[in-house]
């Protein structure tokens, strides 16, 4: 019989835990919070200095009932929940359901599911940190009081089903303001002019800089003419050469925010699909904790990492280096790597996802201990009348870290040099330019003008607005992708290919909140809330103090917006689709799985029928019209009119792959069978 009883979040953790303890030991699984506010109310006692009511959580008696079982007789408890304040506040929450004394030392806690980081946490057993726990508590009842205060005053005024959340509001807005930034965008025309140059058995692409050395910015097409009347058909004369050794350094290896980036970008993961397989890897012992701000790593990976690279590159690619955590970081643990990477046969174990991102997150690491790559550059200066044109070139001299990783955001190069009609040989940026002297003379072959025109700003991926968000300091690692998640799942945006744009009923919940409580949408506002609850963690302020001094104004802008705001209309979008019993042209509205087309009418008429989309391309198997279909977890398949998902069917067609107009009829592949 176990003496020992150790308790963890996740059953897949538990089982991993388990093999490295052994015989003396019983591992169970909380499956996260057993003890939380209620969901029918607010939960939180203002008057009474904000204190919390704890219920046990719906679903969750059997566990408890499980854990208290068997904690009884047991010589020793710890606590094995995640290492991070939520974490620490479920173990805190574990300890009073099994009256464990305060200075129990308890709790359990390892940045990575290997035996020896497990067991050596067992010999090094704390006491709950209370500082962290009231950190985590502050957090969770600020986001109660925003949550529970706003939402029924969005209900009330705009319709039922809508949320504003302290940091979602934050999100949005920042959304909001990009879109508003593109719209007021107004463009300006600029020139290129550029020339091809003969040389030898080259054509090299030089680009125009400027007049007597002076950078000049060519802003219309006459100025352009004018400059070619100048010199057309004139010789260019090489002027200068430098050449030099340029070195690029390796990005640190992933934070949380850096991992969501790069894996959407490399991957094209959601955030939220990133945090589920980041996840799986770490509770299956694969990878260390995936939710932190610090680029540090351990002696131990270092060590490791230095026999890996060593071993499979040779000696002169490992650099020992170290990264710089940003100043507001909370460098609780080390940055995301992997836990073991001297035999990376267990890979094939993984699921197609998994072993994406470990691939991923394991050459990252790999890289920011590898040495610099390194570049000979070459910059050419031509002169023609007293004008002058520039040509650069570069070749990789050793390609150092970039054997194995280069970030995502450096990918992506224009040419220098164009290829001509008879096949004169092409310098791209990672060649070298012909080897030319001081006093060389080109004849142009020709000379290119090309007018442009500035472009608005992108508007925000799910990567890019990671970015933002941590760098303007709003929420944490934790936050990001259940924040972006709500404001999709709200209907607050949309995502138009990749990027999200804001609908009209975001619109609409912004501007209140920006009329109405400027100070929860207000990004300083929310970041120096972040660093306060940061101050609580570290015993540097009271968490009561800090919600009070939050409640006061809040609740009075909220009284004063219950009487000022008058109810809002959301206008529909009227199709040109009639309504079968009525005749009236139906509109879109949103309902809790979506869009869906509605009568009008209603109540009078409540016809109402799902969005049917269709792609240009007819069924590969019966020539009929293909629509597309969304899952539960929102992802795209292709099925024809005709499979009516029964025996009688016309056509069986359904693929997750969209076809292609020359796929052929008797073509099975990518289908899926139809469920009977």
């Amino acid at each position: 019989m176990p003496e020992k009883l150790v308790i963890v979040e996740s059953p897949s953790k538990a089982k991993t835990i388990k093999k490295y303890l052994g015989n003396d030991f019983e591992v169970i699984a909380s499956q996260g919070h057993v003890i939380d506010l209620p969901k029918s109310k607010i939960g939180v006692d203002i008057e009474n200095n904000f204190k919390p009511e704890y219920i046990t959580m719906k679903g969750k008696a059997g566990i408890i009932k499980e854990i208290k079982k068997l904690s009884k007789n047991k010589s020793k408890i710890y606590l094995a929940t995640d290492p991070d304040r939520e974490g620490e506040a479920i173990a805190w929450h574990l300890k009073n359901l099994l009256n464990i004394t305060d200075d129990t030392k308890c709790r359990i806690e390892f940045n990575e599911i290997t035996k020896s980081a497990v067991k050596n946490a067992v010999k090094n057993a704390r006491t709950i940190d209370l500082n962290l726990v009231n950190a985590q508590q502050a957090r969770r009842i600020l986001d109660r009081i925003v949550g529970y205060k706003l939402s029924p005053l969005l209900w009330k005024k705009v319709k039922k089903g809508l949320s504003a959340g302290r940091v979602q509001s934050v999100a949005l807005k920042i959304i909001i303001d990009k879109e508003r930034e593109i719209k007021n965008f107004k463009p300006t025309e600029y020139w290129l002019l550029q020339v091809n140059l003969k040389y030898k058995d080259n054509v090299v692409l030089s680009n125009f800089y400027g007049y007597k050395d002076k950078k000049v910015e060519l802003v219309s097409e006459d100025q352009v003419n004018e400059i070619i009347s100048k010199i057309d058909k004139k010789d260019y004369i090489v002027s200068d050469i430098k050449k030099s050794e340029k070195k690029r350094n390796p990005a640190p290896p992933f934070t949380t925010s850096s991992m969501q980036q790069d894996a959407s970008r490399k991957l094209g993961f959601t955030v939220k699909k990133t945090m589920m397989v980041a996840q799986k890897l770490y509770e299956e012992g694969y990878i260390t904790y995936m939710r932190t701000d610090s680029v540090r790593i351990s002696e131990e990976a270092r060590a490791m990492a230095k026999e890996y690279i060593e071993t499979k590159y040779g000696k002169e690619y490992y650099f020992n280096r170290y990264f710089k955590t940003k100043k507001n970081a909370q460098d609780a643990h080390e940055a995301i790597r992997p836990t073991h990477i001297e035999n990376m046969d267990f890979i094939n174990k993984l699921q197609k996802d998994e072993q994406k991102l470990y691939t991923l997150i394991t050459n990252r690491f790999l890289a920011s201990q590898m040495e610099v790559a390194i570049y000979d550059t070459t910059r050419v200066k031509f002169n023609v009348e007293d004008y002058t044109f520039f040509a650069n070139g570069s070749v990789i001299k050793f390609d150092g870290f970039m054997r194995v990783y280069t970030e995502s955001k450096d990918e992506g190069t224009k040419n220098n040099i164009n290829k001509n009609n008879d096949e004169d040989e092409v310098f791209e940026d990672k060649d070298m330019l012909p080897d030319f002297k001081i006093g060389d003379v080109l004849k142009p072959k020709k000379l290119i003008k090309e007018q442009k025109f500035t472009e608005p700003p992108n508007r925000y991926t799910e990567a890019s607005l990671v970015k933002a968000l941590e760098e303007k300091g709003i929420g944490r690692p934790s936050t990001y992708a259940p924040t972006i998640s709500t404001i999709e799942d709200r209907n607050y945006v949309e995502k138009e290919k990749k990027y999200l744009v804001p609908t009209e009923l975001g619109n609409i919940v912004n501007e209140l909140m920006e009329n109405n409580f400027s100070d929860i949408v207000d990004e300083k506002f929310t970041a120096d809330m972040e660093n306060k609850l940061d101050m609580v963690a570290e015993n540097k302020e009271e968490y009561i103090n800090m919600l009070k001094d939050f409640y006061v104004p809040f609740s009075k802008s909220l009284e004063v917006a219950q009487e000022k705001i008058e109810k809002i209309k959301i206008p529909e979008e009227v199709t040109d689709i009639k309504c079968e019993l009525c005749g009236r042209n139906m509109v879109i509205k949103q309902g809790r799985f979506g869009k869906f087309l509605a009568c009008p009418g209603y109540p009078e008429c409540k016809n109402a029928k799902p969005i049917v989309q269709s792609i240009d391309i007819p069924c590969p198997k019966c020539g009929g019209k293909i629509l597309i279909k969304k899952t539960k977890s929102k992802r795209n398949f292709y099925v024809c009119e005709n499979n009516t998902n029964t025996e009688d069917s016309k056509c069986d067609y359904i693929s997750w792959n969209k076809p292609k107009k020359e796929e052929k009829t008797k073509s099975t592949k990518n289908t899926r069978k139809t469920k009977k």
